[in-house]
Order: structure tokens, then C-alpha cells, then sequence
């Protein structure tokens, strides 16, 4: 079900009628001399993904990358 709004009503009451939103998931007309000109919609939940395994499957490790290496760095000098 969808309610309808005088512009000047949601100025008023813009937080209050954003919670309602998210609460019900009800959209609201905002309407200004009476013709609708917005829409206030609940926010789609977007779960972003772990970027914890991310790479699993895909990259393939060749040799030991834990044993120190034999070559020294300039930055160790």
C-alpha cells in the first residue's frame, strides 16, 4: 500500500517519515499542488561480500611462501 504526502506534511515530519519507511517497507508519494513529484522507498539490503576468501579457487600457490629467502634487500642495508 503506498501513502500519499503534501510536500510541506514531509518537510515537517522528513525523519519520522523515513523511519516509517524503513520500519514498514511502505512507500510514500511525496506530492506538490497535488501531482507527485518523489518517492520515498525502503532501501534495498546489500550485503557486501568477506573479502576473506575471496581469491579461494582461483589462485593456485607454487613453492614454500613461508621459509625466509636467500636474497638480501637493498633496504636491509
Amino acid at each position: 500500500m503506498t501513502k500519499i504526502m503534501k510536500a510541506s506534511e514531509f518537510k515537517a515530519k522528513c525523519l519520522a517519515v523515513m523511519d516509517e519507511v524503513a520500519k514498514t517497507g511502505e512507500t510514500v508519494v511525496i506530492t506538490k499542488n497535488g501531482k507527485p513529484v518523489a518517492e520515498v522507498v525502503p532501501a534495498k539490503a546489500t550485503e557486501r561480500p568477506s573479502p576473506f576468501g575471496i581469491w579461494k579457487g582461483l589462485v593456485e600457490v607454487k613453492g614454500d611462501i613461508m621459509s625466509p629467502i636467500d636474497v638480501e634487500w637493498d633496504a636491509m642495508k
